[in-house]
């Protein structure tokens, strides 16, 4: 029997990689779409995109690192209310290029135009989440999304 052959998979610079979540608010208000098309409008590009309903047990995996904060426990309730769409999103200085496109935690202090500012209700509800750094975005990706996944 033949070997298969498999095309090379491309591969990106690892700071040419972020990670998104459009979070449940954002999903149910019906701003999915518009999200999406102002995260392509700015120059990033998709390289996994997936719609999913995170169970408790994944939203506690993937916010781990904030166990011990008094906010926890809400935190995963409001990411368990609804479906979430997760993705991978590739452009040069992804990271530091997508958190200025989302604009600030808080809605109230984000600038004009950014997603948060456009779509968010508050700091809790704020519509979208963003890597903070190029190893971080590596392993959210990671979390949610396999090679097999990823274009």
């Amino acid at each position: 029997m033949e070997a298969l052959k498999f095309a090379p998979r491309i591969t990106h610079n690892m700071s040419n990689i972020t990670f998104t979540m459009i979070k449940p608010d954002a999903v149910a208000n019906g701003h999915t779409g518009k999200i999406i098309d102002q995260i392509l409008e700015a120059g990033f590009t998709l390289q996994a995109l997936k719609y999913v309903h995170l169970s408790r047990e994944t939203a506690e995996n993937f916010y781990g690192i904030h166990r011990e904060r008094s906010f926890f426990g809400e935190l995963v309730d409001f990411m368990t209310s609804g479906p979430i769409v997760a993705a991978v999103l590739v452009k040069e200085n992804a990271v530091a290029d997508f958190r200025n496109l989302i604009g600030a935690t808080d809605p109230a202090k984000a600038a004009e135009g950014t997603i948060r500012n456009r779509f968010a209700k508050s700091i809790e509800a704020n519509a979208i989440h963003g890597s903070d750094s190029d190893e971080n975005a590596a392993g959210e990706a990671s979390f949610f999304f396999s090679a097999f996944e990823r274009f």
